[in-house]
């Protein structure tokens, strides 16, 4: 059929636009670890993911978390860093690690045609790596020279101070790294956190993409003799302690001329009922290139090229944070117009043209995450891992279809208020 050009096509509204989630498949292998699976994509390639819960949560020392998840692939006693990474190259595949708060992860991407030749790799790292102290002390003199050098930048001091004030430096989601910690790794800690957290472990798998007609098959003989989820992962509490004071003011560099700004102020996790509805005030407030805090304080004011406010991203309790970098000189009108922000939805009504706009925005970008078999897999690893049930998407589109202009006027009462927030700025 040959389109009519002079016909302009049919604009959608996308909150019109059906949405689903396309189900999982799912399965156990014979040592019980749980796989869940999404097959569907054109290209000739997959994603395998092994989740852990090996984060920061459950580390004994500080900075054990990381490096153990980091140096996993830097040595087996059968081959040395270097034999690994070729390993994978030859076949085009990609291993990555990377730790979280709560969970590490080990993803592989390849061929699907090669996976058969790349998986016994990954169950090899699993089962037999060693950690060489050759390794280990390259990892650590590289983590502390980048770590001298983030010092001196006024962004990453900011980051690591606001989770500070908000949980605690005890906490894993206040702590931070410091020249001493990387001195005290041993390798004993690595091979103790290695054999609780990864050997005997709590581990999901998630697959993805175009599988292989026996991709059952083999994951259960690379992972389901291994002895894994044999132990009960030990249940750990952390107690929150925030900070007394609310504003702090810290000179990072006598001669910097910009200010990092951050205001956050403690949240409920996803699991909370006013979540969803929150992220819909939130893209309002500051969450996406149009929100006010942009309109006001880049696009009117010019104090900064950018701002965003965010929910952060944690199985617990999370914070409402509000980040920017600005001039010095401009600092303190920049967070003036932050809380006046707060306020104006606080008072007033939000229009239902704007209100409209963001609901297209949401649904727009929910579009998009769905685009493709690992994006789809990555959202159920989402809900999976925060114990979310599978009517949670569902839920989430009608919430943010229907959430109404008073809706969110009470939430902006209930949680943006300036005297709640802590206030950063360092320079």
């Amino acid at each position: 059929m040959i389109l009519n050009r002079n016909n302009a096509p049919v604009i959608t509204n996308t909150v019109d636009i059906p949405l689903q989630l396309k189900p999982y498949s799912f399965f156990s292998l014979d040592n019980n670890v749980p796989v869940y699976a999404i097959e569907a994509g054109a290209q000739d390639v997959l994603m395998l993911e092994l989740v852990f819960d090996a984060g920061n949560w459950f580390e004994e020392k500080n900075i054990i978390a990381a490096t153990t998840n980091f140096l996993l692939k830097n040595g087996t006693s059968q081959k040395d860093a270097l034999a690994i990474s070729e390993a994978f190259d030859y076949y085009g595949a990609y291993l990555n690690r990377n730790c979280y708060n709560e969970t590490a992860t080990i993803t592989l991407h390849c061929l699907n045609k090669h996976l058969h030749k790349v998986i016994g790799i990954v169950t090899e790292l699993l089962n037999d790596s060693i950690f060489p102290d050759k390794e280990l002390e390259i990892y650590k003199q590289n983590q502390k020279l980048k770590l001298e050098v983030n010092l001196k930048k006024s962004d990453f001091v900011a980051n690591r101070l606001i989770d500070e004030y908000v949980y605690g430096l005890e906490h894993p989601y206040g702590k931070y790294t410091s020249l001493e910690a990387y001195d005290a790794i041993s390798k004993e800690d690595l091979v103790s956190h290695y054999n609780t957290y990864y050997k005997h472990g709590n581990c999901k798998i998630f697959i993805a993409g175009k599988l292989p007609s026996d991709y059952q098959v083999l994951l259960n003989q690379a992972f389901g003799n291994l002895p894994l989820n044999t132990v009960a992962t030990q249940v750990k509490t952390h107690q929150i302690v925030r900070a007394s004071q609310k504003k702090y003011h810290l000179t990072n560099d006598e001669l910097g001329v910009q200010a990092s700004i951050r205001i956050a102020s403690p949240f409920p996790s996803r699991k909370h009922p006013d979540f969803i509805k929150t992220q819909v005030l939130n893209n309002i407030f500051g969450g996406f290139f149009g929100s006010r805090l942009m309109e006001n304080i880049r696009e009117d004011k010019g104090y900064t090229y950018g701002i965003h406010s965010y929910l952060q991203n944690h199985r617990g309790e999370t914070a409402w944070m509000v980040s920017t970098e600005a001039g010095k000189d401009v600092a303190q009108a920049t967070i003036d117009e932050v809380y006046k922000e707060m306020l104006l939805l606080q008072n007033e009504l939000v229009d239902e043209e704007e209100l409209s706009l963001v609901k297209n925005y949401m649904m727009g970008s929910l579009l998009g995450d769905l685009d493709g078999p690992f994006q789809i897999i990555s959202r159920w690893k989402s809900y999976i891992l925060n114990d979310l049930d599978e009517g949670y998407f569902d839920h989430a589109i009608q919430t943010i279809k229907t959430v109404s202009a008073e809706e969110l006027q009470t939430l902006a009462k209930k949680y943006l208020n300036p005297d709640n927030f802590y206030e950063l700025v360092v320079i």
